[in-house]
């Protein structure tokens, strides 16, 4: 039976929509550092359902997501996994930098189409507090037909891969920064790093007080079921992810295309746990070449970041049994502009994810600690940005019939 009620059905909003008054709910966006700064609330709804707002300071945008498991976490599966959302902005941010290195370059494309896979491990066992979530290095297909080839080919994407703001957390160990509230008072974190600098003021009931925005077309479309494919340390059992022990694998893939207008259309797979298949469309603001129809490759990434992290609170609490009726975070994360479509011919860079945790509990302050240590320590994304990650590149040509 799924755990909690199923209030993201029950809200009748959009899976994601524009937030019309995010200036008015008082959370605000951290200064610039780099080339763009992004807040990030996620709160917990029910059982494993979340809601994530996601603004970002340079372009002046902010859009509403929410995030579901399936059934190996007993889940509604009502929205796409938290891993999902990270793979869609990877892959957006990918593709926008191919398309603007060959606008420099003069390098035309006459079709390009990208798959890309992510891997996750999970290992240990949760009630010895050995369990710990752990990043393989990415998998980039790219099909295309353009005006290079061979050699050439395969150092112009893998510019563009560098050049990707991502690029910036993949490489090098970036260990997440954190602090800590229980019951409106803060302590100072055990094992993982804390902030230098102030907490966050509680944001309370801000995701309560967003005004959705109705946008021109849904921006997320259930597809059906992911087309089943054999995962090395895959498992499909039902729960599998809240069992004691576990060694497993997953896999979470996407496709994406352009389409004529220039929106991102990526197509996201789960095939390990085996999971539904969804349609999101990807967009840049304005200030970065496009027209902000969609929620852009890191606003993806920050909410994909957020709502796994909040994913593992919700694992603690019924495979340890413990009290935690209501939980959120602010999270902040820094990216530079891109190599190629913010101009800058660097390798894209980033600072270490900041995260303010919240937590309501009758549970002691040292469990207090202890839940905000396993949650990081069994974090998929902040073992992915914990990692020295490289992304491996493989060129295939374009079909005769698009190749055209």
């Amino acid at each position: 039976m799924p755990l909690g009620d199923n209030k993201i059905a029950e809200s009748g909003l959009p899976l994601i929509c524009p937030v019309e008054n995010f200036d008015e709910i008082g959370i605000g966006t951290p200064a610039l550092r780099r080339g763009d700064a992004l807040r990030t609330l996620v709160t917990s709804l029910s059982g494993f359902q979340k809601e994530a707002l996601v603004a970002s300071r340079r372009s002046g945008l902010a859009w509403r997501m929410v995030s579901d498991e399936g059934k190996y976490l007993n889940g509604h599966d009502a929205a796409p996994p938290p891993l999902s959302f990270l793979t869609v902005g990877m892959i957006a941010s990918y593709m926008n930098e191919i398309t603007a290195l060959a606008k420099r370059d003069g390098v035309r494309i006459r079709h390009l189409k990208l798959t890309l896979d992510n891997y996750y491990t999970m290992v240990g066992s949760m009630q010895k507090r050995t369990m710990v979530g752990g990043a393989e290095p990415v998998e980039l297909q790219v099909e295309i037909d353009c005006d290079l080839a061979g050699g050439a080919l395969t150092q112009f994407l893998m510019n563009a891969v560098h050049a990707s703001p991502l690029n910036g957390l993949m490489r090098g160990a970036h260990d997440s920064l954190f602090t800590l509230s229980r019951n409106g008072v803060e302590l100072d974190p055990n094992k993982v790093a804390r902030l230098d600098a102030p907490m966050l003021d509680d944001p309370g009931d801000a995701c309560n007080r967003a005004v959705a925005g109705n946008p021109d077309e849904p921006l997320l479309t259930h597809l059906g079921l992911t087309e089943r494919k054999p995962v090395k340390g895959g498992t499909e059992r039902v729960a599998s992810s809240l069992s004691d022990h576990q060694e497993r694998r997953l896999n979470i893939a996407a496709t994406a295309v352009l389409r004529a207008d220039g929106v991102k259309e990526i197509r996201q797979q789960l095939y390990s746990p085996h999971g539904k298949e969804w349609l999101f469309l990807s967009d840049e603001a304005r200030a970065d070449g496009g027209q902000g129809r969609a929620p852009d490759a890191a606003s993806y990434i920050s909410a994909g970041i957020g709502f796994c992290f909040m994913t593992q609170f919700g694992r603690l609490v019924p495979m340890l049994n413990l009290d935690l009726p209501h939980y959120q975070i602010l999270q902040d994360t820094h990216f530079s502009l891109g190599g190629a479509s913010g101009g800058t011919g660097k390798a894209g860079e980033a600072d270490p994810v900041e995260t303010h945790v919240y937590l309501t509990t009758r549970e002691s302050d040292e469990v207090a600690r202890e839940m905000l240590d396993l949650s990081e320590q069994t974090c998929f994304l902040h073992a992915f940005c914990r990692t020295d990650l490289k992304t491996r590149l493989k060129t295939v040509s374009a079909p005769a019939s698009t190749a055209a």
